[in-house]
């Protein structure tokens, strides 16, 4: 059977030994995916790699599970952040599985003056950010991080960690080549709301040293399309998209 047809989930203990899963992943594996007795399924946990287990009894609402192989170690990912004022709840959802899908490695809510969406759940975050990592190979599952203000983040940014600002009003210019100079150290991309950062709010953001404004072109986007391109130029111009 082709491994892109193995159901494979995020799990929260350590792998190796024989478990049995009850509860939601339990009837996705039965109902869903009609794992029988012998059938394999793919989990990893974020620390032990990837590992094969073939199912062994399967109850109505629990199936055990027994260790294989490992089919793949564990690896980190790379330091890079989304910094995002949240959206409405589509939006957001939307955001946090394809900035996963992109390998971010934390998601980080930031509060702003024109902020939509004060509330964040962080329960539904984490669960988009599980889905999109079960489903794009990923090894790990983001950090979800607690909301904080747009003046928290810059009064306590790190020495030397790069922020990449995506900013309408910056100079025409090729972001591929501005990210190119910043090498792979730690970076977090920094997308604004819906009705974009005040002008207070963006002079404070250029004012952080290791800040880069950038340019996302001569369109308007929306913020969950703007995380998607900006992550994107990251991950080609100074990311794991290069060789």
């Amino acid at each position: 059977m082709s491994e892109k047809s193995v159901p494979r989930l995020f799990v929260d203990f350590a792998l190796g030994e024989e478990v049995s899963l009850a509860g939601p992943q339990a009837h996705y594996l039965i109902n869903v995916m009609r794992r029988k007795t012998g059938d394999p399924v793919i989990l990893f946990n974020g620390r032990d790699g990837e590992w094969v287990y073939e199912a062994g009894s399967v109850a109505r609402r629990e199936i055990a599970l027994a260790p294989g192989k490992k089919i793949r170690d564990q690896t980190a990912p790379a330091d890079l952040e989304l910094l995002f004022a949240p959206l409405k709840k589509a939006r957001t959802d939307y955001a946090a599985q394809k900035a996963t899908e992109l390998g971010v490695s934390r998601l980080r809510p930031v509060l702003t003056a024109r902020t939509i969406a004060e509330r964040v759940n962080s329960d539904r975050l984490h669960a988009n950010a599980v889905e999109a990592a079960e489903q794009c190979g990923l090894l790990w599952v983001p950090e979800i991080m607690e909301p904080i203000s747009l003046v928290d983040v810059i009064a306590n940014w790190p020495s030397g960690r790069a922020l990449i600002f995506c900013d309408e009003t910056a100079a025409a210019g090729s972001p591929l080549e501005a990210l190119s100079r910043l090498g792979r150290g730690a970076k977090s991309v920094l997308i604004g709301p819906e009705g974009g950062f005040t002008p207070e709010e963006a002079k404070a953001i250029r004012a952080v040293d290791s800040t880069l404004a950038i340019s996302l072109g001569p369109r308007i986007m929306r913020a969950d399309t703007a995380a998607v391109a900006a992550l994107s130029l990251v991950q080609a111009a100074c990311g794991d998209w290069r060789a």
